[in-house]
């Protein structure tokens, strides 16, 4: 698996932003609310299309439309990057330090609490 396209990021970005399962037409208006260059329905609703097959989104039948919302959230999407990065055969030691060091202190403080809570539940 690679990373979403420019396309299919904007996309999931939406739909992971909303309260309900949303329509193309709710997603074509919301990011072309944002863009100087409007987006085509059939544009929108190919990729939607795409990501379903993808299995990032599941749609449900309302009237003559579907209304589509996300299977996995952004932090599982964000994981299966990072896997893809451990396939390669990386350092995962190296690389965490690498991403801990751009966390600032508020963040590490909460990856501290995460893993602490971790260990617990385990011991428990």
């Amino acid at each position: 698996m690679r990373g979403f396209g420019e396309l299919e990021q904007a996309i999931m970005d939406v739909v992971w932003a909303a309260d309900a399962p949303l329509s193309v037409r709710d997603v074509l208006g919301r990011l072309n609310a944002t863009r100087p260059q409007p987006l085509a329905y059939n544009t929108v609703q190919t990729v939607m299309e795409v990501l379903h097959r993808k299995d990032w989104l599941t749609r449900a039948k309302d009237g003559r439309a579907f209304r589509y919302k996300a299977t996995k959230s952004r932090e599982e999407y964000a994981a299966s990057l990072i896997d893809q990065v451990w396939a390669t055969g990386a350092d995962r030691t190296a690389t965490l330090v690498r991403l801990f060091d751009e966390l600032d202190p508020g963040e590490l403080a909460e990856l501290r609490a995460a893993l602490a809570e971790r260990t617990v539940g385990e011991q428990g």
